[in-house]
């Protein structure tokens, strides 16, 4: 287990945050491996009835360590290994419970990702949401090249997976991605608040309704596959190793 994600059970609902406020959240291979291992094991205990995802110090997740895909970048890569990240989104997609993003501040890349798996997102008016995939010469992840049109229309897919553009709170509860939004430090207080509410439903009932409402899961497993494929052969493209040396040349400035 990660020291940067805490696990907390309380009331029925296991909250997972992500706790790395010096690097603004970003994400460690062992942190998405964290997760996973937290959202799978929630998965056979009848004890936990919602999961809650959500980061502290202001900071949902700026998203990979840049570092962590360079080094993929310019080593051999194992094709019978998943990244990490693909094995953590596939722990999302087959995730069987309610999830509830609480989102304060900047939600970058698979940050952006994760919030489009869930299934009900609280976010605080510092909110913002972006896949900035396209500036580091990659292409969108998780399957949200599925997700992301069916849920907020193909001009803002286009919008926000090609061109990058963010959305703020406003924008993304206006685009149906974010059900409220809530004064700063607020959103872990109302996630919880929400989650309350579902446990108290019938459990067989919400699982039902849920797994109607979603996308099939072999197909988002699959899109994931597709992404991933273009995804890793896209890290190792000139444009996108020269994007990341530029990243790290940037911060030294």
């Amino acid at each position: 287990m990660s020291e940067h994600i805490i696990v907390e059970d309380e009331d029925s609902t296991r909250t997972i945050t992500m706790r790395r406020p010096e690097k603004k959240n970003t994400l460690t291979q062992e942190m998405y491996l964290a997760m996973s291992d937290a959202i799978d094991g929630a998965q056979s205990n009848p004890t936990i009835r919602c999961l809650i995802l959500t980061g502290r110090s202001g900071v949902f997740t700026a998203g990979n360590d840049i570092s962590d895909f360079l080094q993929a970048a310019t080593e051999k890569h194992d094709v019978a290994r998943p990244r990490n990240a693909v094995i953590f989104l596939q722990s999302l997609v087959n995730n069987r419970k309610p999830i509830i993003a609480a989102v304060d501040g900047i939600a970058i890349g698979i940050g952006t990702t994760m919030v489009f798996h869930c299934d009900y997102v609280v976010a605080s008016t510092t909110a913002s949401f972006s896949s900035p995939f396209i500036q580091y010469g990659l292409v969108p992840d998780g399957a949200t090249s599925l997700l992301v049109p069916r849920m907020v229309g193909h001009q803002r897919a286009f919008a926000m997976l090609v061109m990058g553009r963010p959305m703020t709170a406003e924008d993304a509860r206006e685009a149906g991605l974010v059900n409220m939004i809530v004064s700063p430090g607020h959103a872990v207080v109302e996630a919880r608040k929400v989650a309350r509410e579902i446990c108290a439903l019938p459990a067989d009932a919400v699982a039902i309704s849920r797994q109607l409402l979603k996308l099939p899961t072999e197909d988002l497993v699959r899109r994931i596959g597709q992404e991933d494929h273009f995804f890793g052969e896209r890290m190792r493209s000139p444009e996108a190793i020269a994007a990341f040396q530029n990243f790290f040349l940037r911060k030294k400035r």
